[in-house]
């Protein structure tokens, strides 16, 4: 069996959306000839823990563990935070209280003295290790993950050292990312985020990134061809419609977080107006946030007067997810308001797609969620400021829901994007890329 090399900084015990790609994709390489060994820290400053998540780890695969040391301690000492606390990406607040100083320099120290990331002082001693250990244990392949991005200058290093085929796969943006422009950038660091950011897709035998109009924008960045493979879902079909009998109430559920820019206003605003025009639809309608909530967004529902309909359900872990899904009326999914909405697709797409609840997405009609939608036959894409709209959208799957009750979706085009055939993809790609 032909061996790749994994470096990712997201593993079990970590939870969330960062840990998903690379430990699904892994469970499936075996199947198409390659075993994972995964590079990965031993003990990561991680937003949320999800021990569940081991029980996906491929028994083929090889787990190396390196210590790792990050900036956060530091911070928190700093700022006076908790050890307990988790620290946003980029040290950037989302919880809508005031930046003072302390918090302005911190976010002016990462930005340019940590670069790409706060994970940046793991990359020479992981290099160091990895050109000895790939000296007894070699591999065919290495794939890098980002972000954070500095594992993507990990593999760089090692590909300069030992000429291994490399793919640099990116689940975010780099210097397009969310927060870029938040950081406090001087000239100089902005600039080398660029350089290193260039080097990375120009050096790399093959780039990867997870959805269209994203695969276009690292092209432009790099001069070259960037392929798409979908991050995908990984359904278990033992959870069906009777372990996770659909809810009674008219729920509209999201899953995952929601800050500052997935804050749909016009959303709940269009609830708020149908509350009020509807006393039976105020009494059926349950919002269910499963996930980090932004305060943004608490203090949207409360001014809109749907405290009273809302539940708060700080994490599901991924295991329990699935009956969550299938259980609800509808799914809501909401695209980052941000300039690179079009090519934004969550994983959480997917495993909507799986469980076969009919989606309401708020974001661009013409972005890359949409297609899947359309494609699919899976729900409805609904403009940002497109209230009336919204109200409409709702209203219909109200009616829907209190006559027969909302079907489940169940097109043949969801399949394609399991995990299993996306793996599928990128085990075909791992066998040009060495053959080349």
């Amino acid at each position: 069996m032909k061996r790749v090399l994994i470096i990712t900084y997201y593993w079990p015990p970590s939870g969330g959306s960062g840990v998903q790609r690379w430990l699904k994709m892994s469970k499936y390489l075996p199947e198409n000839g390659w075993q994972p060994v995964i590079y990965t820290p031993e003990e990561g400053e991680y937003p949320i823990l999800d021990p569940s998540l081991e029980k996906d780890v491929a028994p083929e695969a090889e787990i190396i563990r390196r210590p790792i040391v990050e900036p956060y301690t530091l911070y928190k000492k700093f700022l006076g935070i908790k050890k307990s606390e988790t620290v946003k990406a980029g040290f950037i607040k989302e919880d809508g209280k005031k930046t003072g100083w302390k918090e302005n320099l911190a976010v002016w120290i990462r930005g340019n003295l940590f670069i790409p990331d706060a994970r940046c002082w793991w990359v020479k001693p992981s290099v160091r290790y990895l050109k000895e250990y790939l000296k007894n244990h070699p591999v065919d392949a290495i794939i890098s993950t980002g972000p954070p991005h500095s594992m993507h200058l990990i593999a760089m290093k090692l590909k300069e050292a030992l000429g291994i085929p490399w793919i640099a796969d990116f689940r975010d943006p780099w210097t397009e990312i969310d927060y870029y422009d938040e950081l406090r950038l001087t000239k100089w660091a902005d600039r080398k985020q660029h350089r290193l950011e260039r080097e990375v897709l120009t050096k790399a035998d093959k780039v990867v990134t997870v959805a269209p109009d994203g695969a276009r924008r690292l092209g432009r960045l790099g001069n070259r061809n960037v392929r798409t493979i979908y991050n995908g879902f990984d359904w278990d079909a033992n959870v069906g419609p009777s372990e996770s009998p659909i809810s009674s109430e008219f729920t509209l559920a999201h899953v995952g977080i929601i800050g500052a820019n997935r804050n749909e206003h016009q959303l709940w605003a269009a609830l708020c107006e149908l509350k009020a025009a509807d006393p039976e639809f105020s009494k059926k309608l349950r919002i269910k946030l499963i996930g980090q909530v932004d305060q943004s967004v608490l203090k949207s529902i409360n001014e809109n007067h749907l405290r009273e309909n809302t539940e708060l359900i700080p994490y599901v872990p991924h295991n329990q997810i699935q009956q969550v899904q299938a259980s609800s009326q509808v799914l809501l999914l909401f695209i980052n308001h941000t300039p690179n909405a079009k090519g934004i697709l969550t994983g959480k797409i997917f495993e909507y797609l799986a469980s076969g609840r009919p989606i309401l997405c708020i974001g661009p009609e013409d972005g890359d969620a949409a297609h899947i939608l359309k494609e699919t036959h899976a729900g409805q894409i609904v403009n940002f400021e497109d209230k009336k709209k919204m109200k409409e959208v709702i209203k219909d799957l109200y009616q829907k829901y209190l006559k027969n009750g909302l079907p489940s979706n169940e097109s043949q085009e969801v399949e394609k994007y399991s995990r299993r055939a996306l793996t599928g993809e990128y085990g075909k790609l791992l066998d040009k890329t060495i053959t080349e």
